[in-house]
């Protein structure tokens, strides 16, 4: 059985769309946007007819950025980083995959998030060995890795009608049209030659 971290985001989205795990898991964990992504997350879902379980673990008092509403730290590459995000949310999903019987757990680390070490494929390989040594076997899977944003849209097949449920604010309930999670939202859709929502 597979779960997908599910943010709420066209990434994510577009991923469980695709691949149609039973199971996905939505983390809030202190970050700006929680309730948002919860929202879009959990009527994906519902329309996909997916179990869907969230997590609440507020570790607020450990980010940084964008998704903190605080200033980065000063070795972010990017104003949204957020230390040991992945490794956390991965962490975070497992726990509860071992009790519902998951063997793979899906994130949506795409080929741009290299920016981010723990979004490489080098840094998801050795994440998925660390899984698989511990009690459970879980393995760790990102099956767009290779691909940008608007490669994943388009092969997933992934319609309006669910991707319109996304959210990619990083510092707000609703869209600012800023940040990078937005500008990255509106760049994939004209890039796809698609409306925006």
């Amino acid at each position: 059985m597979k779960a997908i971290l599910l943010s709420g985001g066209m990434d994510s989205i577009a991923i469980t769309f695709w691949k149609r795990p039973s199971i996905a898991i939505t983390i809030d964990y202190g970050q700006k946007a929680a309730a948002a992504e919860q929202r879009a997350a959990s009527a994906v879902c519902l329309d996909l007819g997916i179990q869907h379980y969230v997590i609440s673990a507020d570790l607020g008092q450990l980010g940084s950025g964008d998704l903190n509403g605080t200033p980065a730290l000063p070795i972010s590459r990017v104003s949204e980083w957020w230390p040991f995000r992945n490794q956390m949310l991965v962490t975070l999903a497992a726990m509860k995959c071992v009790s519902v019987g998951v063997k793979q757990i899906l994130i949506g680390a795409l080929k741009t998030d290299s920016i981010h070490v723990d979004g490489t494929k080098g840094f998801i390989r050795e994440l998925d060995v660390l899984l698989g040594m511990q009690e459970g076997g879980l393995s760790l899977d990102a099956p767009a890795i290779e691909l940008t944003a608007a490669e994943l849209i388009t092969i997933s097949g992934v319609p309006d009608e669910i991707l319109g449920w996304a959210h990619s604010c990083h510092i707000s309930d609703f869209a600012c049209g800023s940040c990078r999670g937005c500008q990255k939202h509106y760049l994939t859709l004209k890039e796809l030659g698609r409306a925006p929502y």
